[in-house]
């Protein structure tokens, strides 16, 4: 088996496929410390070429991993067939089988710039990938279900023939045990289009069969959030009142004056009393 990445150029055709030798199998690049790229896998024994997308691949490197997968079978002659790895879940028997895969040499070459001048061998090509509301949405879903779901996502909307669906959490009642499914509900039909400009970071992922676009997928991811409103006015905040405090230290914050006992009372009214009587006897002898 060869593996190929796919890297970007600045010129015409804008892309190519460098073959990589120093790796022993494919799970030694096709893993998170990789996400970002994309892998094209030349699998000779099963004649097939293999696309791979990683989960934080730029949109362009994508569709130029499918651009060259086409020119790679057209240079081995049309006898491979082109499949996605991503379409395989991570745990099943033909994934670890590519996974653990030796690498080694083969026929395939890079893609060149003179490859792109080349007339099709084909007298007659394939349709286009076309857009269609034409579906059967019970198979569109059966198909969308049985690609992997992707790891830390979780779906929000698809969008099938101009419907778009959410998911709700259902008790599957066909079963011995409670089993919770995901079962698709219809919100409505979408107006003239729609835009993510400066919305949640939505994630899109398109399901294409048989050259017809199946259906939209609109995921986020699990930890996503919506950023906190900035509050405008104070906040006092709890902790700062909930410690155990000094009663004595109240008293002493406001100054109250000391108590005094009563016998002082009396004698300050007795003063203030005959300093009353001493003024008005001064008053009447004037």
């Amino acid at each position: 088996m060869q593996i190929f990445e796919v890297i970007s150029l600045n010129e015409f055709p804008y892309m190519s496929n460098k073959e990589i030798f120093s790796v022993n199998s494919a799970k030694e690049l096709i893993n998170e410390n990789n996400s970002d790229k994309v892998f094209l896998l030349v699998e000779h024994d099963r004649k097939l070429v293999l696309t791979y997308n990683g989960t934080k691949s730029p949109f362009k490197l994508q569709i130029y991993g499918g651009i060259l997968a086409e020119m790679l079978k057209k240079q081995l002659k049309l006898f491979y067939r082109i499949s996605s790895l991503n379409s395989y879940a991570n745990n099943s028997k033909f994934y670890e089988e590519i996974m653990n895969k030796a690498i080694g040499g083969g026929i395939a070459k890079q893609v060149k710039r003179e490859d792109f001048f080349k007339p099709s061998l084909k007298k007659k090509n394939k349709k286009n990938i076309i857009i269609t509301s034409n579906v059967r949405v019970n198979k569109v879903f059966e198909n969308i279900y049985e690609i992997p779901h992707p790891e830390t996502f979780k779906r929000k909307f698809i969008i099938i023939g101009g419907n778009i669906y959410a998911e709700v959490e259902e008790t599957d009642a066909f079963v011995k045990e409670d089993k919770i499914i995901m079962k698709p509900v219809k919100m409505g039909r979408l107006n003239s289009g729609f835009t993510f400009f400066d919305d949640r970071n939505y994630s899109t992922r398109l399901i294409v069969k048989e050259r017809k676009i199946q259906g939209i997928e609109l995921f986020i991811r699990e930890q996503d959030e919506i950023t906190p409103l900035e509050l405008m006015i104070p906040v006092i905040y709890e902790e700062r009142f909930s410690k155990t405090g000094n009663i004595e230290s109240i008293y002493e914050a406001f100054q109250f004056p000391a108590e005094k006992d009563s016998q002082d009372l009396e004698k300050e009214k007795m003063d203030v009393l005959l300093k009353e009587i001493k003024n008005d006897g001064n008053d009447n002898s004037s």
